[in-house]
């Protein structure tokens, strides 16, 4: 349920001298420009955000596990008038993630937005879940987005100003049967995200936390229609959700309009959770 890429899609960050890359990051554009990194960016969701925060004037640097995907999105995002690029990397190496984002804010000399979409699922009722499937998912889940939120704090800090938007789910805060492991992540996601917000709030950095209901992506559809069918059910809008209706969500909090936004939890479930 939402906003996840599945476990196997995972591959290690290429060592530095071969880390895959679209062009080199150009100073002179990101003048004037805000500089925003997207995970798990290559579809989905992820995809959804980075075209929308390029459309919206911002330089997306967008990363995640597959160059194909990202030189398409890249290449869209040009075709639409926006500017973009891409880095390959494995989101569960959370260190190499972190040295990322470092060289990326360091060769750029800034560092606007950051928007943690990248996760995994691995979902099995609480009795039958192993130890190793947890961890997993919270290791991929939490503490890749620690590590980013620490790597991206730096830059913010010396420029200023920050904008932070990290994707949860509404399974972090209502709970969802069979998700003991990613419950418990995007949860402690939300725990991260409002410390983040009171301890970086007086540098002109705020932190938010968007949480997806059941939104419509290539994971969905294959949904059984009967099922989909009992899902809008629960729904008080009576319908799926749209990833532009979370792109339009990031936005705004990725926005300069949001300042006075920080430490909330943006629930986008069409009243899912209520």
């Amino acid at each position: 349920m939402i906003c996840t890429i599945p476990a196997r899609a995972a591959h290690r960050c290429n060592p530095p001298r071969q880390r895959e890359a679209s062009h080199p990051i150009r100073r002179s554009l990101l003048i004037e420009t805000r500089l925003a990194i997207v995970t798990g960016a290559s579809r989905g969701l992820g995809r959804s955000i980075a075209s929308r925060l390029a459309a919206d004037g911002m330089h997306v640097m967008a990363i995640a596990r597959s160059a194909d995907p990202l030189q398409s999105l890249v290449e869209e995002i040009t075709a639409a008038g926006g500017t973009a690029e891409f880095r390959v990397c494995d989101i569960g190496e959370a260190n190499a993630l972190g040295e990322l984002i470092e060289e990326i804010s360091e060769t750029a000399g800034r560092l606007d937005v950051l928007v943690n979409n990248a996760g995994i699922t691995r979902d099995g009722l609480l009795m039958r879940m192993s130890d190793e499937d947890f961890d997993d998912v919270v290791n991929v889940n939490l503490r890749s987005t620690f590590v980013a939120c620490r790597a991206a704090a730096r830059p913010m800090m010396k420029g200023r100003y920050g904008r932070i938007v990290n994707i949860g789910s509404v399974s972090g805060v209502t709970g969802n049967p069979g998700q003991a492991n990613y419950a418990a992540a995007k949860a402690g996601m939300i725990g991260l995200t409002k410390t983040v917000a009171k301890e970086l709030g007086g540098k002109g950095i705020t932190a938010n936390v968007v949480a997806p209901g059941f939104i419509k992506t290539d994971m969905t559809e294959a949904m059984v229609p009967l099922l989909e069918q009992e899902m809008v059910k629960r729904i008080s809008t009576r319908r799926l959700g749209e990833p532009s209706d979370i792109s339009a969500a990031v936005a705004f909090l990725a926005s300069e309009e949001a300042s006075y936004v920080t430490g909330q939890v943006l629930v986008v479930d069409g009243g899912l959770a209520l």
